[in-house]
């Protein structure tokens, strides 16, 4: 099993992993702890910001370069309708806690 997750995202196929570094900055960032933050994305009680956020660390994670990370999130999450990123970054999430068999998160 892994934490990460491979999807097509704006341009191309990426990896996403929240990482612990990662996940603390998403709770800095919307002042709220990852369970809370699961609990809200899978029950459609988040912010727009959060979807966003959970989509651009999941790519630093993953192991893109930061500001392409931005450039990405700024140009494909933010300003689009919320079902469009939704379900990846429910998807994020879900390899966090339940995990994704090896062969399908590669």
């Amino acid at each position: 099993m892994t934490t990460r997750d491979r999807a097509f995202f704006g341009d191309a196929d990426h990896d996403f992993h929240l990482t612990d570094a990662m996940i603390e900055e998403l709770e800095r960032i919307t002042g709220a702890g990852i369970g809370t933050l699961y609990l809200r994305v899978a029950h459609s009680q988040y912010h727009a910001r959060e979807l966003v956020e959970i989509i651009r660390l999941g790519l630093i994670g993953g192991g893109m370069n930061p500001q392409r990370a931005a450039e990405l999130a700024a140009t494909y999450a933010k300003d689009r309708p919320l079902a469009e990123i939704f379900g990846l970054a429910l998807d994020v999430l879900d390899a966090l806690f339940s995990g994704k068999p090896d062969e399908v998160a590669a």
